[in-house]
C-alpha cells in the first residue's frame, strides 16, 4: 500500500495530482492519503482513497510513502515515518529538490518503479538531539540541528564540546550541525562543504562567526557533540530541520547519530552526482 503525504497544495498542480490518482486507480493499487493533505485536495480532485489521521494506524500495511512537494515535505515525512524506516519516494512539486528527486513529469515512472520494484534505496543517517529539559516531541532530524540568535539580538556564545572535551567557543549568529544529507542545505549556504551521503560524518558550521579564522569542521558521526549557549539576550532558537523552539542558557544540548536511518527512494538512473550536476549546474559553462 502507498501512503500519500503532502504539506501544502498549489491548485496549479491539480491536473498532475489527478494524473497520479488516475494512474494508481488504473493500476488497481491501494493507497491512502494523510488527513491534512486529504482536506486540502478533496474539493478539487477525484479519488477513492481513505484518509488516515495517525500514521501508526496504517504503518503496518504501508510499503512506501509518496511525498508530494519539495525537500521540506520529505523532512516532515521522515518525522511521520519515524523509526519504521518505511521508504519515502519524493515527487518534486517544489523548487530545488535534492531529496525529492522525481520531477512532476515522472509521476508514471514513480508508480511503475514501485510496482516493479525497480528502484534503489539510499539509507540516510539522522541526527538525534538530547537535552536536560524536554524540547521536541520527535528529537531527530534528517538535515541538521542549529543553535541561533533570535530576531535582531546580538551574536551569541556557543561552547562546543567533542566527546566531553572543549572543541571551540563560537562567537557567532549561530552554529549548525548537519548530516551529510544536510550538507547541501543551510550549512552549504553558510560556507560548509558538500559531504557525500554515504560518508559517516557530521559538519559543524558557524553562522557569521566573529573570528574570521573559524571555519567549518568535518567530524566522525560516532562522536557526541554537546553545547552550552549564552548571550546578551534572554532566549535563543534551537532547530531540528524546519522545527524550532525557544531555549535559554539553562538548556544543555547534545547531538549524536540516531540509531535508525531514513530510507529515501530514487530511480536506478539517478544518483547524488547527477543531482549535483542538475541542481547546482556543475559541469556547465555559464560564463556567457
Amino acid at each position: 500500500m502507498i501512503a500519500i503525504y503532502g504539506k501544502t497544495f498549489n491548485p496549479q498542480n491539480t491536473a498532475l495530482m489527478q494524473q497520479l490518482f488516475d494512474y494508481l486507480d488504473k493500476k488497481k493499487m491501494k493507497y491512502v492519503v494523510e488527513n491534512h493533505f486529504y482536506q486540502l485536495i478533496k474539493k478539487d480532485l477525484k479519488f477513492t482513497a481513505e484518509a488516515f489521521e495517525n500514521f501508526d494506524d496504517v504503518k503496518s500495511a504501508t510499503d512506501v510513502v509518496f511525498s508530494i512537494g519539495g525537500d521540506g515535505t520529505i523532512l516532515d515525512a521522515v518525522v511521520m515515518v519515524k523509526d519504521s524506516e518505511i521508504p519515502i519516494f519524493g515527487i518534486n512539486f517544489g523548487r530545488l529538490g535534492f531529496l525529492a528527486s522525481l520531477g512532476k513529469d515522472q509521476i508514471h515512472a514513480a508508480v511503475d518503479a514501485f510496482e516493479k520494484g525497480t528502484f534503489l534505496i539510499d539509507k540516510r543517517s539522522l541526527i538525534e538531539l538530547q537535552c536536560n529539559k524536554p524540547l521536541f516531541k520527535d528529537s531527530f532530524a534528517l538535515n541538521d540541528m542549529t543553535i541561533q540568535r533570535r530576531d535582531q539580538s546580538s551574536m551569541i556564545t556557543v561552547n562546543a564540546y567533542l566527546n566531553g572535551e572543549l572543541l571551540n567557543t563560537y562567537w557567532a549568529d549561530g552554529v549548525i550541525v548537519s548530516t551529510p544529507t544536510g550538507s547541501t542545505g543551510y550549512s552549504l549556504s553558510c560556507g560548509g562543504p558538500i559531504i557525500f551521503p554515504t560518508s559517516d560524518n557530521f559538519v559543524i558550521t558557524p553562522v557569521a562567526p566573529h573570528n574570521l579564522n573559524v571555519r567549518p569542521m568535518v567530524i566522525s558521526d560516532s562522536a557526541v557533540l554537546s553545547f552550552e549557549v549564552t548571550g546578551r539576550g534572554d532566549s535563543f532558537l534551537c532547530t531540528l530541520d524546519a522545527r524550532f523552539v525557544s531555549i535559554d542558557s539553562s538548556y544543555q544540548l547534545a547531538v549524536k547519530k540516531a540509531s535508525f536511518s531514513a530510507n529515501i527512494v530514487r530511480l536506478t538512473d539517478q544518483s547524488f552526482l547527477s543531482a549535483l550536476k542538475s541542481k547546482l549546474n556543475w559541469g556547465t559553462d555559464q560564463r556567457n
